[in-house]
């Protein structure tokens, strides 16, 4: 299976203030350590395409991104209260950094280049970890996200002849920006999975948001309560996406793989492990193999354990997309680990413990299909309340999605 990494290291130009969560060091981790495991060994990285700002305005507004530029060249003639009140510039989340503008547009750059290397052919699978910023809005900054690449790139493979393209997100945010770019449009359907919105910001992606017009049935949400762990996320990915893709038949499959769902970032609730995040990793690969011949493109996004956490998951990612998939036991080298212990003491003050050593955090994969019995007694090491959580998520968004695609909802067969 042919595929390719795009990276280039001016991603880490995407740095916000020096407290700021996300650190774009996670991204040189996870380079470091994929090398360190010869997962790269024999792979020619691909550099992000050079693109010009007419690029971004089939999503984004000229007045926004003029805006960005300007900010981010100190040439701004708005006052800041201003510039955050009508682009979310400049904000906590938001703050302004020199060369915003240009990074950016690179990291864009970088899904176009991974999308464009799958849309012709070229090969079947890119990843792109700097990718992933599906918060931002056609005329707003939004959740450390400037531009967002995963709708401009959508857009490309529409007007490169594809018309059912799947995306699927597993940040732990709700992909907002994705879906409010395509709710109307059918050639899209986009899916998340993503903690409960009366729990995490943004507040949205409740399950009755399926989207608009004529593509109504196109935007999936599952909403999963805060220490869902792996198992019960695994049954609620099960139960959903498959069915949803058989009945959709994408050409194309894109997955936003924020791993912000981890049980130790600092800034979300849900309990995954990295066990967890590779087997939805492996499982989209797979679904992308059965229903889109093998066309899978993968970007990163949220993640703000950017030492113990983002690498590993990523690395795992990179294993996948390479179908050089990594054994969650597998030993961590030694000289990589004195190195992430070092950066963690400069990114986190009070940071104390040593970096993990393995690849995988002894989680448990193996979950329990879906039934449709809301009764169903659960297994062992998960309480009765957490699957009924679990159980409830699952038959809404199943209830809200499942007839406009001619499904039943209360048939697990669907």
């Amino acid at each position: 299976m042919s595929a390719t990494v795009i990276w280039s290291e001016e991603f880490l130009s995407y740095r916000w203030a020096h407290t700021h969560p996300m650190n774009p060091v996670r991204l040189a981790l996870t380079m470091t350590l994929a090398q360190s495991l010869g997962l790269l060994d024999g792979v020619e990285l691909s550099p992000p395409r050079t693109i010009d700002d007419d690029a971004l305005t089939v999503v984004h507004s000229r007045d926004y991104i003029d805006a960005v530029r300007a900010v981010g060249s100190g040439t701004a003639s708005l006052s800041g209260p201003l510039l955050e009140r009508l682009f979310g510039l400049g904000s906590d989340d938001n703050p302004v950094f020199d060369g915003m503008h240009e990074a950016a547009r690179l990291l864009v750059g970088g899904t176009l280049a991974a999308v464009q290397a799958v849309g012709s052919g070229s090969v079947n699978r890119a990843v792109n970890i700097g990718g992933g910023m599906h918060h931002a809005m056609r005329s707003r900054a939004a959740g450390f996200c400037v531009y967002n690449d995963c709708a401009v790139a959508i857009h490309w493979l529409l007007d490169h002849g594809f018309d059912r393209i799947a995306y699927i997100d597993i940040d732990a945010h709700h992909g907002d920006g994705v879906e409010t770019e395509f709710a109307a449009d059918p050639r899209v359907l986009t899916v998340s999975l993503h903690q409960h919105p009366a729990t995490l910001w943004p507040g949205t992606g409740w399950p009755t948001e399926v989207g608009q017009g004529a593509a109504a049935g196109t935007a999936a949400n599952l909403a999963l309560m805060p220490g869902t762990s792996d198992r019960l996320w695994l049954r609620a990915f099960h139960a959903v996406v498959p069915s949803l893709l058989a009945a959709y038949r994408p050409q194309i499959l894109i997955s936003q793989c924020g791993v912000d769902s981890h049980r130790a970032d600092p800034l979300t609730d849900l309990a995954l492990t990295v066990e967890g995040q590779r087997a939805a990793m492996i499982a989209m690969r797979d679904l992308a193999d059965k229903y889109c011949d093998g066309k899978w493109i993968a970007v990163g996004g949220g993640g703000y354990g950017v030492v113990d956490v983002v690498p590993r998951a990523w690395t795992h990612l990179l294993g996948v997309a390479l179908d050089r998939d990594v054994d969650p036991a597998t030993p961590i080298d030694e000289t990589w680990c004195a190195t992430a212990e070092q950066i963690a003491k400069q990114v986190h003050s009070d940071y104390a413990r040593p970096p993990v050593t393995v690849m995988g955090d002894g989680g448990d994969v193996d979950y329990r299909a879906w039934d449709g019995d809301t009764g169903q007694a659960p297994p062992e090491g998960i309480t009765e309340s957490a699957q009924r959580q679990t159980d409830r998520a699952i038959q809404a968004t199943r209830r809200a999605l499942y007839p406009l695609h001619g499904l039943d909802p209360e048939d697990p067969r669907d």
